[in-house]
């Protein structure tokens, strides 16, 4: 990507971080320019990588004290096209953090009964209490993406959906929820070379499946159903937030230090415990060893 390239990359998401109203996404200038993004730059450093992570991490679990501590209440909405990295992101986000305050919600196919239901049902039973803090591994916006694109609901359903979900986020931004919106962007090549890894790795072949191998064939028709939800859902109480995400590493450190930022958050981490010395015990005595099931040792230790 060349130097002026970037540059305007960094324009066109400076001016959705600093949305003054205007809902009119420069959707087609962002377009164009993520179809610039490429793989070819060198990816970040591991070291460094895990440096930086290891900081943004101990910053994640003095947010959640002081989401606990103040009965703050997040949503945060992970989208984007197959293997973009939205799983290693939230793995990221979440696993230095109390999972008792903060949970993934990653929903399967509607049954039968939900789909009966008022569309967003489903998500808002999910939804946080106060201290706590919740991640959706895809959400509502699958009416706008694979729903619209597969055929799975109709036009006045998407229609419906882009007149409603607007109302429906600013009734949650006006009750006081922080609600964040990531999309992971990657390019044609780099999706490409991510499926064929996981076809290549029997341990991670679960992560394919017949709906990716789709969505790879409709990539236009996903990109025009993106396109025109950006637009219709980009709005000032709950803007969109594009992560380029060719390099994972990058991804990940660049989208926890934004969770971050939107956060006003300060250290309310409690002091360290001190361990008071153990009192006697009596005269217990442990059963014998033979009356117990070992797992056997199949990794004994060296001398």
């Amino acid at each position: 990507m060349s130097k002026n390239h970037k540059h305007d990359m960094a324009a066109v998401l400076d001016a959705l971080d600093h949305s003054d109203g205007d809902v009119d996404h420069p959707q087609e200038i962002l377009v164009e320019l993520q179809e610039g993004f490429s793989s070819d730059h060198k990816r970040l450093e591991k070291k460094t990588y895990e440096k930086e992570l290891a900081k943004l991490q101990s910053e994640l679990v003095k947010m959640q004290y002081w989401v606990k501590a103040t009965g703050f209440r997040m949503i945060v909405l992970f989208e984007g096209r197959d293997a973009a990295g939205k799983g290693g992101s939230i793995k990221r986000l979440t696993e230095p953090m109390n999972p008792r305050g903060c949970r993934v919600v990653a929903l399967g196919t509607p049954s039968d009964q939900q789909k009966t239901q008022w569309y967003f049902q489903r998500y808002v039973e999910h939804f946080p209490s106060a201290g706590e803090i919740v991640v959706f591994d895809r959400s509502w916006y699958n009416r706008a993406g694979v729903e619209r694109v597969m055929g799975f609901a109709t036009e006045e359903q998407v229609e419906q959906f882009y007149v409603a979900c607007p109302q429906f986020e600013r009734m949650l931004v006006q009750d006081g929820i922080l609600l964040l919106k990531y999309w992971f962007s990657i390019n044609d090549e780099e999706q490409e070379k991510r499926f064929q890894s996981r076809i290549d790795c029997e341990e991670r072949r679960w992560k394919l499946s017949p709906m990716d191998i789709e969505s790879r064939i409709r990539w236009v028709e996903y990109s025009k159903a993106k396109d025109i939800m950006f637009s219709k859902t980009h709005i000032p109480e709950a803007p969109w937030f594009t992560v380029e995400a060719n390099d994972k590493r990058r991804a990940r450190l660049n989208c926890l230090r934004h969770v971050l930022s939107k956060v006003p958050y300060e250290d309310m981490s409690p002091p360290p415990i001190e361990m008071p010395a153990r009192p006697e015990q009596g005269d217990y005595k442990r059963p014998p060893l033979n009356e117990q099931f070992f797992v056997p040792n199949n990794y004994p230790y060296k001398d």
